[in-house]
């Protein structure tokens, strides 16, 4: 893949991260205000901590996203950007457009998720 489009990818994706994560935090945050706004005695109080949890975990997986597009920025700066991390086989373009941090093949991706299930 031309370096310059990977770079595209890369910046447009890390953008799209950057403001889901600050909407998500700021739905976390509303809702930690509200639940201390709120009545003491509210119907299901395990309700307004189920979506915390939920926004929780949704910002924890941007954040991981974020991590593999940084990782995917270095491998750009040091040349191996489209190659596995693991075989070192090439990543086809394909696959970088449509998850430009890819670190590894669709075989060896699938290999893994089989091995962590």
């Amino acid at each position: 893949m031309d370096v310059e489009r990977a770079r595209a990818l890369l910046a447009a994706e890390r953008d799209e991260v950057q403001k889901l994560l600050a909407e998500t935090e700021t739905a976390g945050r509303e809702d930690r205000d509200s639940e201390d706004q709120q009545d003491a005695d509210i119907d299901d109080p395990a309700q307004s901590l189920t979506q915390q949890g939920i926004d929780d975990a949704i910002a924890e997986s941007l954040r991981n996203r974020l991590a593999a597009l940084d990782r995917a920025q270095q491998r750009l700066a040091d040349g191996t950007y489209g190659r596995s991390v693991q075989s070192g086989q090439p990543i086809p373009d394909a696959r970088l457009e449509a998850d430009p941090a890819a670190e590894l093949t669709v075989e060896e991706a699938a290999a893994r998720e089989a091995a962590d299930q």
